[in-house]
Parts: structure tokens; sequence; C-alpha cells
């Protein structure tokens, strides 16, 4: 086993199975997917790391935060997935191991990045889609995951989410934030607090400055 290998075991075992997640595709998932491929070499070290990771433009979120909202976002193997945010790929790719297919959304500034850290892993399961994340891509989608801080979610993308489907994004309070899963119902995306987790707020998630007189 290599020291990757071995600290993806114990990444699982210390950080994903104490959370309370134990489905088997989670973990036969994150225990597949080297996180270290979806950072920046020099950070590679650092990708097993119990907290959120800076890659450059954006954030990794720790591997508990993934690992939950996976399991509270109920995943099914027929899910149509678009993963807004998404990074270099990790995520996605993890997703992509549970899923026959995951759009990745993300800036033109980490598309190119994102394609060519899959590819290098040989994942073929995911189309990455360059545009403003706000926006989202154009389809209708089971499950929708944003990998990052939100303070709202643009109508845009709510409207891409297939009646049923379910949504997950973290809202950000101050220092404080909260995942929260969003269920559409009769068009109307109904929001439940899920578990406490962190991230920065994404470009165009966050809330219209109030007017005032």
């Amino acid at each position: 086993m290599s020291d990757f290998s071995a600290r993806r075991v114990m990444m699982v075992d210390t950080q994903v199975r104490p959370s309370d997640v134990t489905k088997f595709p989670i973990i036969e998932a994150m225990l597949s997917v080297p996180r270290e491929a979806y950072v920046p070499l020099a950070k590679a070290e650092a990708a097993y790391v119990g907290e959120n990771l800076d890659i450059g433009g954006r954030v990794m979120v720790e591997a508990r935060t993934l690992a939950k909202i996976l399991d509270a976002l109920d995943v099914q193997p027929t899910d149509r997935a678009l993963y807004v945010a998404g990074g270099l790929g990790y995520g996605a790719a993890v997703l992509a191991r549970m899923l026959t297919s995951v759009v990745l959304l993300e800036t033109e500034a980490l598309a190119a990045a994102a394609q060519a850290s899959l590819a290098a892993q040989a994942v073929s399961n995911v189309t990455v889609v360059s545009g403003p994340l706000e926006t989202g891509a154009p389809g209708s989608y089971d499950v929708i995951i944003v990998e990052g801080g939100v303070q709202d979610v643009p109508e845009a993308l709510l409207a891409q989410l297939a009646e049923g489907g379910r949504i997950a994004a973290i809202f950000m309070q101050g220092a404080l934030g909260l995942v929260k899963i969003g269920h559409k119902n009769d068009g109307r995306v109904n929001w439940r607090f899920s578990f406490n987790a962190t991230a920065p707020v994404l470009a165009g998630f966050a809330k219209a400055p109030a007017f005032a007189l």
C-alpha cells in the first residue's frame, strides 16, 4: 500500500466513518479516488488533512463535509447530477463513482485544470462545463451540489433542479456555516438543516444588499 493509499484509508476511518457515514457506495468511492491527484502538486502532502484546503481560487471542502453531504442527499445510481464549483474535480470524481454521469461546472479559470485532473485519472463520466457558477449548466438534475459557501442560491440554479430533486449548499452566516438540503416539490425548494460546516462564499452567491433610503 502506498503512503497516499494508507492516508486515504486513515481519512475514511478517522474522518468519514466517525461522522456516521456508513453507506457502502460513499465509503467505496472515498477509498478509491486519490484526493492528492485533485490538488496542486505543492499541496499534495496536505490533501488528507481534516480541514478545508485552499487549492487556488477555490476551496476543497474537508472529506467529512463531502461525505456527509452525499449521505444527506441520499444519492441514487440513476440520479442526474450537477456539481457546482468543484475546483479541480475531486468531489465530482467521488460522485462519479456512484453515478453513471456527472456534470461539473467551474469558471473558465479552473475548468481546464479540472478537465486535466480528471483526464489524468481516466475519469470518463464527468463532463466539465465552463461558465458563471450562479447560472448553472443547461439541463435538469436530480442532485445539485454547491461546493462552497452561499448566502443565497440563485433562482437560475434552482430552476435546473428536477421535481423531487435535492440540492446541497453551505449557507454562511458570518463565520458560521450550515449545510442545508433543499427538496423540490410542486416547483418550490424547501430547505432543511443537515449539519454544520464552513466554506468561503462563492462569487455570485452573496445575498444582494438591501436597498435603503
